[in-house]
């Protein structure tokens, strides 16, 4: 669990390169919406919202990322190439993931 002023660090390989990118959750509005913004990493700016909507006995997530890349003009070509493709699918790879996670019973035991 993480909340409003804290960061966390990811590392992962991406095309080739480790990359390591830390965020700092810099708003926080329990249980429908973050926001984490890049504070170190590969991207020139990065913020990522996060939206939760009670769906009947489901939840539905839905995510909102605006991000840069460094090198001028290298970056926006690279955007539009392959950076906004590969980013959908490592969200969607994510949130399945997310998804497995929080319909199982294991989490659970870190509540209490």
């Amino acid at each position: 669990m993480i909340g409003n002023g804290e960061e966390v660090t990811w590392r992962g390989r991406h095309f080739g390169f480790m990359i390591t990118h830390t965020s700092r959750i810099t708003a926080y509005e329990s249980p429908v919406y973050f926001q984490d913004v890049m504070i170190r990493g590969a991207f020139r700016s990065c913020c990522h919202d996060h939206y939760f909507e009670a769906c009947g006995p489901n939840t539905l997530m839905r995510d909102d990322v605006k991000l840069a890349a460094p090198l001028g003009i290298l970056g926006v070509i690279a955007e539009r190439a392959v950076l906004e493709r590969h980013m959908r699918t490592l969200l969607q790879r994510r949130n399945f993931a997310i998804k497995q996670a929080a319909e199982s019973t294991e989490w659970k035991k870190y509540l209490n």
